[in-house]
């Protein structure tokens, strides 16, 4: 997952950063176990803006906070930063609804998880 043809980091990657900076969080701070949790969040809606390339190696660093919690579902916003850059290379958001790891059906959010979302709640 290189640079592209282009000589930057591949679109698409852009969302498996979103992806490793949501999840890596909420595994540091006990609210997801991905191996054995009961409940586990699937992705229904992404979205990304792009503003500067990121280019392999450069260190890429995310910003994440929460713009909306709801009953079963989560809106995470992430900003990908070159390393020390003032300005944000790509910005978007990823949400998540909580489901039964077995049913797949939709789940209320678990308090460890509301609590590990609280820090990072941006209020409107």
């Amino acid at each position: 997952m290189d640079n592209d043809a282009y000589g930057h980091i591949n679109n698409v990657v852009y969302y498996s950063f979103f992806d490793t900076a949501v999840n890596r969080y909420l595994i540091e701070a006990g609210a997801l176990d991905i191996q054995a949790g009961a409940v586990i969040g699937l992705v229904i809606e992404t979205h990304c803006n792009y503003f500067a390339p990121l280019e392999f190696p450069q260190r890429v660093e995310a910003g994440l906070r929460v713009a909306h919690v709801g009953t079963s579902s989560v809106r995470y916003e992430v900003g990908l930063f070159a390393q020390d850059a003032p300005s944000c290379a790509a910005a978007g958001h990823f949400v998540h609804v909580y489901v039964d790891r077995i049913t797949r059906r939709p789940v209320p959010l678990p308090a460890p998880l509301l609590a590990a979302l609280q820090p990072l709640h941006h209020a409107a």
